[in-house]
């Protein structure tokens, strides 16, 4: 058996798998057994004591947020808006929801009008929201303390990314201050989100000073909450760090107690990195091709194939749909056009003309991403020995 995740033996085994399903429109396939040994790859990763947190961005589908979940054995989760945070609570009530991004209190408002009563105690035992600057941490105050909630606030630490948050020093102090004097918000933990640690250049020790600054922000920070809140508070409180790219950079837990991956369990292209080696491939879109021609025809260009006398040499191929963040892996040396450009209807694709396709096989391509790609599919395909074992839905469409 080949050792190539990419091998044409495998493509031709999930196209068969397909064909036995009697599919034929553009899927987005999830291979469960490649999915697992990543989550058994993450867990033998992890130090001892490091708590983990299921990126739901990057995985937007409940039934496998529920699997990873329970293979991993957390209850952890980073939503990204409201609208997510509302999918996931319906689905995992007793879950514990990290906000990935400040979100502005006018959305905060907007959830809180929405819920019943039982939503509305969940938004506030099972939420922590993350807030970036003291300004909107005011806002949240004043919203909490007119509608008489409580609300367990993450403050997000720039360690580097220079994205937004707060670095350590007088804005921080003033975040904690206010969150020391409300009655309404409650420190839940710090994130300090580091994903360039593992993406710049080799040159004179330049990753290894990032890093170091990276873990000397967050220790001032914890330093800091320690002098307001006490060093107990800052053992215990959620100190989340990393992403699918960094987390195998944490030995221990002195620093940060948990980290966030998502896209390293299905890893698309965008995340083959020399710190990803071990996890394997797992998500395909898998569409037919509509139509298949022998040549590359332009329009417009009709004239100058006569008075060349043949046309241009390879295959022209157009997909069932197009225009995904993904590259053609299979059948080999598919390209897209640059000069037809590009459809979200019917991608036209060029080949080899020895490429052996014919109308209505699947062409195979792999995602740059997962978190937009996944939520373009009303149906994610599972594919497990050989066989599609599933129909999983993907979350509903959220900005």
């Amino acid at each position: 058996m080949s050792n190539n995740p990419l091998s044409a033996n495998y493509f031709q085994q999930l196209h068969s798998a397909l064909v036995r399903a009697q599919l034929a429109e553009p899927l987005l396939v999830i291979d469960r057994d490649r999915l697992d040994t990543n989550i058994n790859t993450l867990r033998a990763a992890l130090p001892t004591g490091m708590a983990y947190r299921i990126v739901a961005k990057s995985l937007p589908c409940a039934p496998l947020i529920e699997h990873i979940a329970h293979r991993m054995g957390t209850n952890r989760l980073m939503s990204f808006n409201t609208n997510m945070v509302e999918q996931l609570l319906a689905t995992m009530p007793t879950a514990d929801q990290l906000l990935g991004k400040p979100i502005p209190i006018t959305a905060v408002q907007g959830v809180f009008s929405r819920a019943n009563t039982s939503t509305a105690a969940l938004l506030q035992h099972q939420v922590q929201w993350l807030v970036d600057t003291p300004k909107r941490l005011m806002q949240y105050e004043d919203f909490a303390a007119s509608s008489q909630l409580n609300l367990r606030i993450n403050l997000e630490i720039d360690v580097g990314l220079h994205r937004g948050g707060m670095e350590p020093g007088a804005s921080l102090a003033s975040a904690l201050e206010i969150i020391d004097k409300s009655q309404n918000l409650h420190l839940s933990g710090l994130m300090g989100y580091e994903p360039h640690l593992t993406k710049l250049p080799n040159l004179a020790g330049w990753p290894k000073r990032a890093k170091q600054g990276a873990a000397d922000r967050f220790r001032e920070a914890l330093t800091q909450v320690s002098a307001i809140f006490g060093e107990d508070c800052s053992k215990t409180i959620v100190r989340n760090m990393a992403g699918s790219p960094t987390f195998k950079l944490y030995e221990d837990t002195e620093l940060a107690n948990e980290i966030a991956a998502g896209s390293a369990l299905v890893k698309p292209s965008d995340f083959d990195l020399p710190i990803l080696k071990d996890f394997l491939p797992a998500s395909f879109i898998a569409t037919p091709a509509i139509k298949v021609s022998a040549g590359v025809r332009l329009p417009g260009l009709e004239y100058a194939n006569r008075a060349l006398g043949k046309p241009q040499s390879g295959k022209t191929i157009f997909l069932h749909g197009g225009y995904w963040k993904a590259d053609p892996v299979y059948p080999r040396g598919l390209k897209n056009s640059s000069l037809f450009g590009r459809s979200s209807n019917q991608e036209m694709l060029v080949a080899p003309k020895n490429a052996s396709i014919n109308v209505d096989d699947f062409v195979f391509l792999r995602p740059t991403q997962s978190e937009a790609v996944f939520l373009q599919f009303p149906k994610l395909l599972i594919f497990s020995e050989g066989e599609i074992k599933d129909i999983w839905s993907p979350l509903a469409v959220t900005a």
